[in-house]
């Protein structure tokens, strides 16, 4: 099987279908691929099956979720010309890749994932996971690797997935393909390996803060402001923004969410500033003035969003479209990718070909 080359370099990033998106994953991720379409040769994936880990028993509730997380996208400006966006469940070659990849990671590697670590303590899991949830992080090397992609735009917490994949594709390399242990990273291909070494691009906010003004924003801790929500709602939730001063008066410690947002969404620097000196010396300046003018901003980011996302409500029909020709797409390259790793693991005895109907 063969696939149209593109001499653009290629990235592979996505989303797990748990939810909404928000903030944090635009500042963390999302901008940073829009600005890349252009350059890159860009897949997206709906990650769909990694749904399964943790809600296997809301099969519904996840096939909702995936087909909104694709108007997500579309609101923030991931165009479906020049990009591919996919469905993880209807490229079977990454089933068939995580298998593979999981004879070449020791358990216990999997398992010092600090991301993997860090969700089973969040979400007070204890013991009690399936085996398919630290899979998943073999899974999400699958996720990349299919695709050969040269890099990653993930946010902070991604980055020990993005290592894992590094060593899977250095390990395969080596074992299969040849490919010296001591080789330069960025020669692997060249001296014969099946994949390139990935490299992480992570967002210029790798981690933004949630209304809470404490942890990462996340659905799961109600501290999100969605790309969907209204102006009103924008505007409530940053209003609940905590930080602990009390007056106007009181010089402030700027270094909290609510200065986080102001530098992030708040694109006159000079005016930005000017908040932080007035609100460092206590020069009669509230949280609640900051406040307005941080949801202005976010405000004139989304408006927009808005309205691109308006255009894929009351049905499913074109979200199906464009995610059956992603699909198409990812199937060309995945499967190539396939038949050039089982030829390297000695794991190939006939031709093969998949399509979508």
């Amino acid at each position: 099987m063969t696939t149209k080359v593109s001499t653009k370099p290629r990235i592979l990033t996505g989303d797990t279908p748990t939810g909404p998106l928000h903030l944090g994953h635009w500042v963390g991720s999302v901008k940073r691929r829009v600005e890349l379409m252009d350059t890159y040769d860009c897949y997206f994936i709906i990650a769909n099956m990694h749904a399964f880990t943790t809600r296997a028993d809301r099969a519904a509730e996840i096939r909702s979720d995936s087909l909104e997380i694709v108007r997500d996208h579309l609101a923030m400006g991931i165009d479906p010309q020049r990009s591919t966006i996919f469905l993880q469940t209807e490229v079977p070659a990454i089933a068939e890749l995580t298998y593979l990849f999981a004879m070449l990671v020791p358990f216990n590697r999997v398992m010092r994932n600090p991301t993997l670590k860090d969700e089973i303590r969040d979400r007070k899991m204890g013991d009690h996971y399936s085996f398919g949830f630290p899979l998943y992080a073999v899974g999400q090397t699958a996720d990349i690797l299919a695709f050969r992609a040269h890099a990653v735009p993930v946010g902070e917490d991604q980055v020990p997935h993005i290592e894992l994949t590094r060593e899977v594709a250095r390990r395969f390399n080596q074992f299969y393909c040849g490919v010296s242990d001591q080789a330069d990273e960025a020669d692997h291909v060249k001296l014969g390996g099946v994949f390139p070494i990935p490299v992480a691009d992570v967002g210029t906010v790798s981690r933004l803060l949630g209304i809470d003004g404490k942890l990462k924003m996340s659905k799961s801790l109600n501290n999100a402001i969605f790309i969907k929500d209204s102006a009103e709602v924008v505007r409530k939730k940053i209003g609940r923004i905590f930080t602990g001063r009390q007056n106007p008066t009181d010089p402030g410690d700027a270094d909290n969410a609510l200065f986080q947002y102001v530098d992030t969404f708040i694109e006159d620097k000079q005016r930005v500033a000017e908040l932080r000196d007035r609100y460092t010396r206590g020069d009669n300046i509230g949280d609640g003035h900051i406040k307005q003018e941080v949801a202005d901003a976010v405000n004139a980011l989304l408006d927009p969003m808005r309205e691109r996302r308006a255009r894929y409500e009351g049905g499913d029909d074109a979200i199906m479209d464009i995610l059956k020709a992603g699909s198409t797409r990812a199937n060309e390259v995945a499967e190539e990718t396939l038949d050039l790793a089982r030829q390297a693991a000695s794991l190939k005895f006939f031709d093969r070909e998949l399509r979508l109907t």
